[in-house]
Order: structure tokens, then sequence, then C-alpha cells
């Protein structure tokens, strides 16, 4: 069962009445999960509470959706549903996650991995709320303090249609309300207490997530088929993983049969979390056998440095975090990825490979991989794409905003 603190509401019992503006109606009928508040021509009442129902309707007074009204948001209302009217109930709650659920089914059958995201927020119809799966404990993420109220029910439909023993709840920096209510970031809520990080199964191999303090929800789950690929790909090679956090791609690499493996990041926490994934899979002939390497710096200094060293890599790994926290940032995000790409293109031997990603939900794909090409070609280096990658299975894609996930893989010839 599952007992939150009582200071956490119940769900109001009263409904707001929402109009909108005739683009934003627009939007909502082409199944748009947002409402901002800058589109709201009216309200009633006016003085509703985070996790209200919000019904909107057009000028016509007709149902247009119903979400969860979230009044310290620019994102007034997540819409939960669309169409005709719909009580957002147990049933409601059963019926979606079930859906979210079965999508990934194919990969809870899968005997090589056990940690995955079973709730994708807005593209599982779900907005502000993140479901991650490491083993037999799941990680519920709330982006929007609109969930407080419906946690208790959404918790227990979690806890039976998902199937794990425990649940740890991780609060995203804009909800800070969680301690108002008695819950603090890294709580367990139901089950048996997470008092210390758990080991996890992604293709076969190990690796340790602190789910209580970890970032996002303790892993990188969206990354999870690109590391694939590049273990694939390196029997034999010298891999320069930069941003390389907890070591997702330099595992990957080393038990791919790298000859070895050079990891950058910025943060020491995440070089010690990367050596122990190393270590955890040492019992694999071909990681045991990998020459591997540490460096803890900024990683335009130190991708600079070694081509200043004349280092050269057969594959580049460049996996850096979000440049674009807002709109504004997009330029400059652009020019990031642009100076990594020229930055990697240094190291990466004629022939050998680049691989770049981002995870900027502003940044397009198309405008992404139009710099990075740009950028190559101001290096005097032609890209010979392999492949261009998106989401997973398990990080569907409900509509065009939701769309984060890109990456390249490359050869390069001078």
């Amino acid at each position: 069962m599952t007992e939150l603190p009582r200071a956490v509401p119940s769900p109001g019992r009263r409904n707001l009445a929402v109009r909108v503006t005739r683009d934003a109606g627009r939007q909502i009928r082409s199944g748009h999960p947002w409402v901002f508040d800058a589109s709201i021509t009216s309200v009633r009442p006016d003085d509703g509470a985070a996790g209200d129902l919000a019904v909107v309707f057009d000028s016509d007074r007709r149902f247009m959706a119903v979400g969860l009204w979230d009044p310290a948001s620019p994102i007034r209302i997540k819409v939960l549903h669309h169409g005709a009217p719909r009580t957002i109930d147990e049933s409601f709650w059963q019926e979606r996650i079930d859906a979210a659920v079965a999508l990934r089914r194919g990969l809870a059958e899968r005997g090589d991995t056990d940690s995955y995201r079973v709730i994708h927020g807005e593209n599982d119809g779900l907005p502000g709320l993140v479901v991650d799966r490491y083993a037999s404990i799941s990680v519920v993420k709330l982006y929007s303090a609109a969930w407080f109220p419906h946690l208790g029910s959404v918790l227990e439909v979690i806890a039976s249609s998902v199937g794990t023993e425990s649940c740890v709840l991780r609060l995203g920096r804009n909800v800070a309300a969680g301690e108002t209510f008695g819950l603090a970031d890294g709580d367990t809520v139901s089950g048996p207490p997470v008092t210390s990080p758990v080991d996890v199964i992604e293709h076969g191999l190990t690796f340790r997530v602190d789910v209580v303090r970890g970032q996002k929800t303790g892993h990188f789950l969206d990354q999870r088929d690109n590391r694939a690929r590049v273990g694939s790909m390196s029997r034999g090679a010298r891999v320069l993983d930069v941003f390389s956090s907890t070591g997702g791609f330099t595992v990957h690499a080393a038990a791919g049969g790298a000859r070895s493996v050079r990891s950058v990041d910025l943060n020491p926490q995440s070089i010690e979390a990367l050596r122990t994934n190393l270590d955890l899979n040492r019992g694999d002939r071909r990681v045991a056998a990998c020459r591997t390497d540490q460096t803890v710096g900024d990683a335009f200094e130190v991708m600079a440095g070694l081509a200043r060293q004349g280092e050269r890599y057969d594959i580049v790994v460049i996996d850096p975090p979000s440049f674009a926290s807002k709109q504004a940032d997009v330029e400059g995000a652009l020019r990031a990825y642009g100076r990594l790409t020229s930055l990697g293109l240094a190291l990466v031997r004629t022939g050998g490979t680049l691989v770049q990603a981002s995870c900027s939900s502003r940044v397009s794909a198309e405008a992404f991989h139009e710099q990075v090409l740009r950028s190559a070609g101001g290096a005097g280096v032609a890209l010979h794409e392999l492949a261009r990658t998106g989401h997973a299975v398990d990080h569907p894609v409900g509509f065009r905003e939701g769309a984060y996930l890109k990456a390249v893989f490359a050869t390069a010839e001078r």
C-alpha cells in the first residue's frame, strides 16, 4: 500500500471551466498536450489550485479537453484527454498506465535488459510525469506540482501494473512544493525503503544506478540503444568518450572489444561511478582486457589539449547535456554543437567514426544535423553518415516538442 504524508493534498472537488484563444483551440484539437497561460482568455473560478481539473471549452461551450491545472507554470494546463468528455478517476489512470506498460512489453520480456522508461510524460498522455524502471524499483519523477493531489492513486496503479517492489519519488527542480507536503526528493513512497544504489542489466551489462541521488532518475536510459550500437562497432578500436557521465558508452565500448577507452567528464562523482561500472563488468574478458583511463575536466578544453598532443581515435563519442534550456539559448547551443564537431573531428583518424548526440529539445533534428555537417565542411572533413538515430521504443514521441533526442554516426574522410 502507498502511504503519503497527510499534508499531501487530495484532488479538488470542483473543476475549472477554461476558455482559450482560437489558435490555442486549434492546437488542442490537434492533440497538443500543453495550454499556455497566455492563451487562456477566461477561467472560472479564478482561484484554482495545483492539480485541479481544468476543462477547456470552445467558444460554443463545447468540450475540447481536460487536464491538470498548474498555476505556477507558464504551461498552465497539462492536457490529459482530448475529444469527448471523460472522467478522470482511478480507471482513467489504470487505462493510461496499462497502455504505457503494454508498449514496453517487448523490453520487459527481454532477458538482457531490466531498466527502461515505463511512462514518458506527455508522450504517453501523462504530461509532467515520468516513471523509470530499474530492476525491482520504480522511480517516479514529477515535473509539475499538479501531480501531488493525484499521486496516491497513480502510485497504486504503478505498483500493480509495473510490478516493482519499491517506488522512489524524484522531484524536478521546479517542484519545490514537495517539501511543503512532507515529501523530499529521493523518498521511498511505497515498498521497502531504498537507501542504496541498485544494480541493473542493460544489454547484458551491469550498471550501478543511484536512484535516490543520481542525475535525472539515476541513469540516462534514452541512450541505451546508441550505447549498444557503439559497442557493436568497437572491436579493436581506440575510443574517446566525451561527457562520459557514469560510463554507459565507455562500458559498452569495452565490452564490444575496444582496445582502449578514454573517458572525459567534468564531474568527479560521475567518473567514480564510471570506474565502479567498469569494475562490475570485469568478469567479461573483453572489458578486463580493455585499457581504460579517465580524465576529470572540461570537455572542450580536454579535447583541444588531446588534439595538440596529436591523439587520434577510431571512435569519438560526444554526448553533451542539453545546451538550450530556453528558446533564447538555441543559437548558442548550435554554436556549441559546431565547436564540438570540429574538436571531435580533429581527434578522429581518417576513416574513423564520429558519434555526436543532442538532447536539446529546442534544437530541431534538422538544425542539429545541418550544424554538424556545416562544421565538418569547415574543418575540411567529409562525413559519410552511417545512421541518424532518435528515440527508442520506451521513449516514444507523441507531439512535436517531444522529439528531443537525436544522434549521428558518421565516418570521417579528409
